[in-house]
């Protein structure tokens, strides 16, 4: 199939997958469009059946905001006639399935059929789409899919509950490639982070007010009473500031790393000991498969998809949000023995298992091969 994807190219969960997913598509022989406006952050054009298309986006002085669905839908009529896309993929409703619909009928005006699978991601739905300025188009656009998929059955719940859905919801979850894993990084050196007789606690997150980064550095100082410990701090956003303020207010710079934006994420992991996401809203908990897939047991909150990733009590433990005390004592518990430590490692290893790529692409060709058929 020649299959034209639509995301966002950035360090979010939803680019991310979205270019997993193209990627292993092509090593499936599958010819892969990517169609946004810039070079997705991991996407490697060293295949012969992955293609890139910008969407250039004109500077108008008559628009106050300039209009990326009208630019996006224009390209996509374009990449399609061109290039004989058999069926479009878009990541996220607002504004990817709003411009992929709008592209459909200027394609259906020209004898063209195309099929639309949209995949919700999260913030479509439970910030954006429920916002009422919006909340007509997602309806609108989710509901003039061919096929629609959740990366979770939370976030499948949180759709139906805030919109008036038609459409059938198909659950396929976010995935990684486990193969990556079966090995250990030759430079997995733990050394140049923290002493021998230290743990290494991480977090990965862009550092928006959903991702609850103060309340990330203050398990930590809880944690580092009790555990000789470092943070490594992944990632960059609006929250990071307040959260390096208040570590240096209570001495605990010195054992803070703040690495900013990386695509090092495994090297990084590979080291990790535990990985906390105390997150007000996760749709499905990607940053947290990253981490067990490394071996390394989570601590997070139990909202959305993040208790169908992260097994309390097997694979590392989940609290309410804001449950700061107690995700810190959770915390403690499994660094503090080396042999219980070493069992959450491996059963967050074997759960990360369960969403190996090879499991769940198949999952996907088997939805476009339905929106083909019915459209």
């Amino acid at each position: 199939m020649k299959i034209a994807i639509v995301c966002y190219p950035t360090f979010g969960g939803s680019g991310v997958v979205a270019t997993m997913l193209g990627t292993a598509l092509a090593h499936r022989g599958h010819e892969i469009h990517f169609v946004t406006y810039k070079m997705p952050v991991r996407l490697e054009l060293l295949s012969q059946k992955i293609f890139f298309h910008e969407v250039n986006i004109e500077e108008y002085p008559l628009f106050h905001y300039q209009p990326y669905d009208l630019a996006l839908s224009s390209k996509l009529v374009n990449v399609v006639q061109e290039h004989k896309i058999d069926v479009l993929h878009v990541h996220y409703a607002i504004p990817h399935a709003y411009a992929g619909y709008m592209a459909q009928q200027m394609l259906s005006d020209l004898g063209i059929s195309l099929p639309m699978v949209t995949t919700l991601h999260g913030t479509d739905i439970t910030l954006v789409g429920s916002h009422p300025g919006y909340k007509p188009s997602v309806t609108f656009s989710i509901n003039n899919s061919d096929v629609v998929t959740s990366v979770s059955e939370s976030l499948k719940q949180d759709t139906l509950d805030i919109f008036d859905i038609k459409k059938q919801i198909d659950v396929v979850p976010n995935f990684i490639d486990m193969s990556a894993y079966k090995t250990t990084f030759t430079d997995c050196d733990r050394s140049i982070m923290a002493f021998p007789e230290e743990r290494i606690i991480t977090h990965i997150s862009n550092m928006r007010p959903v991702k609850r980064i103060l309340d990330v550095v203050k398990i930590f100082e809880i944690i580092h009473k009790e555990v000789p410990s470092v943070l490594i701090m992944v990632g960059d956003g609006p929250e990071r500031a307040m959260a390096e303020k208040y570590a240096r207010e209570n001495n605990l710079q010195v054992s803070i790393k703040w690495l900013g934006n990386s695509t090092e994420i495994d090297r990084i992991l590979c080291f990790t000991d535990l990985f906390l996401l105390p997150s007000e809203k996760e749709s499905f908990g990607l940053a947290a498969l990253e981490a067990m897939a490394n071996r390394t047991p989570v601590v997070s909150s139990n909202t959305g998809g993040l208790p169908e990733v992260n097994e309390n009590g097997v694979t590392g433990f989940t609290s309410d949000v804001g449950a700061v005390e107690e995700m810190a004592q959770h915390a403690i518990h499994i660094l503090k023995d080396d042999e219980v430590l070493d069992r959450f490692k491996k059963a967050a290893f074997a759960k990360a298992e369960q969403f190996d790529i090879n499991l769940v692409i198949p999952q996907y060709e088997a939805l476009y091969r339905k929106a083909l058929q019915e459209k």
